[in-house]
């Protein structure tokens, strides 16, 4: 027999498509699970006089917090960040601070993706860390009209509220930076290195471009066959490969002042290298469970 509480959240699930199906959308929404129907926007609402550019939002707090809970390789430790009352507050804050920004305002583009950047990955910790203990963000992400952690934690920014979908999608995307790739964080081991100190916009080029050849140092990210002339590369660059170039070799060509040695040299010397993609690990990236 299964979990009783399961069933009955899988019972409100299918009565909530069911009712979705039928058009009966606000309806539905009241059989969503309870994370979903009671989710709230992250940060708050400033008065409009109190709004700055995202050239002025300190990310000081932030940078704080990741320096003593995310190691070098990007793994969080999620047990003493949800058992410290002060710095889940001091996440809050920062949120808060998030909030602030004023879209409308003029900003350099280093500091908007900085912004950007460091509000997915910080709504991204903050949505695992209510959720925590779980041993994934998939756990957390259901297509069925319940909770999506991607869809349903917004953040609150000046007069509107984005999900984490709408600002990878919508606004980081667009930007035409394929590198926020390696800079966003699923809170998962096939993930990009979550960096342990927040981005600003005086060292997002240094940044985004350490953290890229972070990413394709590691074998989960990139793995060279040179007898069959293949390489494997990470789902992240099947997933979002238009972002990379329209072409496959255009993809490579432009990767290629990141990618190791034995890469590079396949891609010289073969004019159709062979191009397969990794299973991808959604297991937390969590400093206990490694």
């Amino acid at each position: 027999m299964g979990n009783p509480t399961n069933q009955n959240t899988t019972v409100r699930k299918w009565a909530a498509v069911l009712l979705i199906a039928l058009g009966l959308g606000s309806a539905a929404y009241l059989f969503l699970p309870s994370g979903a129907a009671h989710a709230t926007a992250l940060g708050k609402t400033w008065p409009a006089t109190d709004r700055i550019s995202m050239d002025d939002i300190d990310h000081s707090a932030f940078d704080v917090l990741l320096q003593k809970y995310v190691d070098t390789d990007g793994y969080v430790d999620y047990i003493g960040w949800k058992a410290s009352a002060a710095d889940r507050e001091s996440l809050q804050t920062y949120l808060d601070e998030l909030s602030r920004a004023d879209s409308g305002m003029p900003a350099e583009r280093e500091a908007q993706l900085a912004f950007w950047i460091n509000a997915y990955n910080a709504v991204t910790l903050e949505g695992i860390l209510r959720e925590y203990p779980t041993p994934s963000i998939r756990e957390h992400t259901s297509m069925l009209g319940g909770y999506n952690i991607w869809k349903h934690l917004p953040l609150r920014v000046g007069d509107e509220a984005f999900s984490l979908e709408q600002i990878e999608n919508e606004i980081l995307r667009p930007m035409g930076e394929p590198r926020i790739h390696f800079s966003i964080v699923c809170a998962s081991v096939g993930c990009p290195r979550l960096l342990n100190e927040s981005y600003t916009a005086d060292k997002l080029e240094e940044q985004l471009t350490t953290n890229t050849h972070d990413f394709f140092s590691r074998g989960q990210n990139i793995r060279v066959d040179a007898a069959a002339e293949t390489i494997y590369l990470s789902s992240i660059l099947k997933w979002y490969s238009k972002d990379f170039g329209e072409t496959q070799g255009q993809r490579l060509a432009d990767l290629t002042a990141y990618l190791p040695p034995a890469a590079v040299a396949i891609i010289d010397k073969t004019p159709h290298v062979s191009v397969k993609y990794l299973d991808y690990d959604w297991s937390l990236n969590d400093q206990a469970q490694r």
